[in-house]
């Protein structure tokens, strides 16, 4: 009898070569974790098994794709609260690993089966094809067209070697890979096919392929993708460069005139323009169109700067080596860096053409204005358009530079009118001058699409940039099916501003990293789409939607003389620090609204309400199931009505009937528009678009 003392078990295990389908049940191998069918050794004592290939793996294995260290066995995850990932399979390793010191991890069988049948078919490759032959895509199974080649990780295509047994696939050329190699690029020492434990970057491409196999120094830490051994010596690229380029595999530190950035190793050389770059600087895109900018930009190698002046990224905010390539608009001073602007796949879009980008650059520039100029007078030498037709409205609008006494809001984005604005003579509608001088086609920053957003006048909406729900002007895309809807205060955040709160300016980052907002206390997750305005002398931070969206006065009933937006605390006593709405406490280091002749101050929600973009006494036309007239959206001061749907209090905003005898009111939470423009499936199937139209009642 055959008896084996396992290294993982405290019990012998004793040898038995039975089917396990002859006993009556399955057995599954404790290691491996797969049925066991044939041989295995099991513990008489209780229901430990190992099949026989799993019962005699090395418990040290010096495996031929890693030379630095052994593998070592282990039977459990070497990581605390998860299992590794199997870097052979990409599967969890949930049983028996082997694991090195590398974070390189391997199933049992994916390590011994990678071991003895990997090598050989590399080393061998020709007595092993009639057991698995090359298949062609004309035969190729649905379920292996997504399959990897497991050396090189590209796609199998037309030729493919499976190894069934083994669960990994091969293309043919791969299958002939020698196992070490002499290459120009370093000519110190061979290069070995290896994994690349380090996720070290191609010397070559500059790309990192974190599975699979390289070719790999690993005395001087030299990685060189499988496809990049041998590079092509000629590159053209007529959509990018005019020039064909030549590779220069001496080993020496560049720095990249088309991306900026240090290169070393195998260079790419323009020998008409002198120009050294990285290989996948060859095929950079001439022209894209950038969330970033309202204007398509071009690359160029270098940007002629006669004021000597410092040139910074838009998108990081560091300088740009204007010696070296960039994209740039000729239409302004935007400037950013090659990798900041491809950044992500979703923030640009390739131009394929000169005249494309001719066409492109044309279409964002053509104004369209949303008015034309009835009355001017000349102040100071300055024109002022003091009387103009708006093409939201029907009747002429004056121009106003005083503050609005009556709490005036605009129509245009929703906000109290404290500064020059338009209004009309024979209603109640009034835009602000900023509002009405908005062009009927925008390109919104920080949104993706080729063509111009167009502007749309009484909307109900959620602005796709800011999540919050608005009414006035919406720019809208017209062309895509998105049906996105943005809000006037999110289509064109400032680069650059400045607030009274901070005495250095602040730079709008896009890719916010969550840290502390100095206006309202919040922490956000880091998100490339999640933008801050953020001071690069200090750690002062605000969200993009603090720093745009609180106006320096805001009206609520509990104080009769208005609130100011405060940015500092001057009471040290925390029982000073309440608001005096709710009667919670405040942060003394986050904003506020104060009245200095009540002494009031209150959180900057509190005062601002849950729905501070919709302007109360607009007419919607959504028909509620139980009453088919038009609601007009109301804020009850005093003697709160009770809700028609739920029954409680409407002390915030509410729709009711327009109709003066009739008493029916809703919360606007209540509302079947609100569970609309939310997604809230209440009332069965909606209508599938995001914007209402409310009605132009000053006609």
């Amino acid at each position: 009898m055959e008896v084996l003392q396992h290294f993982s078990h405290v019990h012998p295990l004793v040898f038995n070569d039975e089917r396990s389908h002859e006993r009556g049940k399955e057995i599954h191998c404790c290691a491996c974790g797969e049925l066991v069918s044939g041989p295995r050794f099991s513990c008489m004592e209780c229901g430990f098994h190992l099949d026989r290939n799993c019962a005699e793996a090395p418990v040290e294995m010096d495996h031929p794709f890693h030379r630095r260290h052994s593998l070592n066995l282990l039977t459990s995850s070497p990581y605390v609260g998860g299992n590794p990932i199997c870097d052979f399979c990409n599967n969890i390793c949930d049983k028996f690993v082997y694991h090195c010191s590398c974070n390189l991890d391997f199933h049992i069988k994916c390590a011994v089966l990678s071991f003895k049948i990997l090598e050989k078919i590399l080393r061998e490759p020709q007595p092993l094809v009639h057991h698995d032959p090359p298949i062609s895509s004309e035969f190729r199974p649905r379920e292996l067209e997504n399959v990897e080649c497991f050396a090189c990780r590209k796609p199998l295509l037309d030729s493919g070697y499976i190894s069934p047994d083994s669960g990994f696939f091969l293309h043919t050329k791969c299958l002939e890979l020698p196992l070490e190699v002499n290459h120009l690029s370093h000519r110190r020492h061979s290069l070995f096919l290896q994994f690349n434990s380090d996720s070290l970057p191609c010397r070559i491409c500059q790309q990192i392929q974190y599975q699979g196999l390289v070719y790999s120094c690993s005395v001087c830490v030299f990685v060189v993708h499988i496809e990049c051994v041998s590079p092509p010596t000629v590159i053209e690229d007529p959509s990018s460069h005019e020039h064909p380029f030549t590779r220069c595999l001496r080993e020496s530190h560049f720095f990249c005139d088309a991306c900026g950035r240090l290169g070393s190793c195998v260079s790419y050389v323009c020998f008409i323009c002198s120009l050294i770059i990285h290989k996948e600087c060859i095929s950079l895109p001439r022209y894209i169109l950038s969330i970033f900018h309202e204007h398509p930009v071009s690359h160029k190698y270098f940007v002629l700067d006669n004021e000597c002046t410092r040139q910074d990224c838009w998108f990081c905010h560091t300088e740009v080596n204007m010696s070296c390539g960039s994209y740039s608009c000729s239409k302004c001073k935007f400037v950013i860096h090659v990798n900041c602007a491809l950044k992500d796949a979703r923030c640009f879009c390739k131009i394929d053409s000169q005249k494309e980008f001719e066409d492109a650059m044309l279409e964002v520039s053509t104004t369209d204005p949303s008015f034309f100029v009835i009355k001017t007078i000349e102040v100071g030498g300055n024109v002022m358009n003091t009387e103009i037709k708006h093409f939201s409205h029907p009747h002429n609008l004056i121009l106003s530079d005083g503050v609005i006494k009556d709490q005036s809001y605009c129509d245009g984005c929703s906000q109290l009118v404290t500064t020059a604005s338009y209004g009309c003579s024979d209603c109640e509608f009034r835009l602000h001058a900023s509002c009405a001088m908005l062009p009927k086609k925008k390109k919104v920053s920080g949104r993706f699409h080729q063509h111009p957003f167009e502007l749309i006048p009484y909307c109900i909406f959620i602005c796709a940039a800011c999540n919050t729900c608005c009414s006035g002007f919406a720019y809208k895309c017209k062309v895509h099916l998105c049906n996105e809807a943005i809000c006037v205060r999110c289509t064109t955040l400032p680069s650059s501003l400045a607030s009274r709160a901070h005495t250095h300016p602040l730079l709008l980052y896009h890719n916010y990293l969550g840290e502390y907002c100095n206006a309202c206390g919040g922490i956000r997750g880091a998100n490339l789409f999640a933008r801050a305005y953020r001071c690069k002398a200090c750690y002062f931070t605000l969200h993009a939607d603090c720093a745009i969206f609180y106006p320096e006065t805001a009206w609520h009933k509990f104080d009769r003389h208005g609130l100011v937006l405060a940015y500092h605390e001057d009471n040290d006593y925390s029982e000073y620090h309440y608001c005096d709405i709710c009667e919670g406490e405040r942060s003394p280091y986050t904003w506020f609204y104060h009245c200095a002749i009540c002494d009031n101050s209150a959180h900057l929600s509190c005062a601002f309400g849950d729905f501070p973009f919709i302007k109360r006494g607009i007419r919607i036309s959504f028909v509620e199931i139980d009453h088919p007239h038009t609601l007009v959206f109301v804020q009850k001061v005093y003697h709160y009505p009770e809700c028609c749907r739920c029954g409680q209090r409407c002390f915030d905003l509410a729709v009711e009937c327009s109709d003066a005898g009739c008493k029916y009111i809703l919360h606007w939470r209540c509302s079947r528009l609100y569970m609309f423009l939310f997604n809230i499936d209440t009332f069965g199937s909606q209508p599938s678009s995001t914007e209402v139209v409310a009605h132009d009642d000053h006609s």
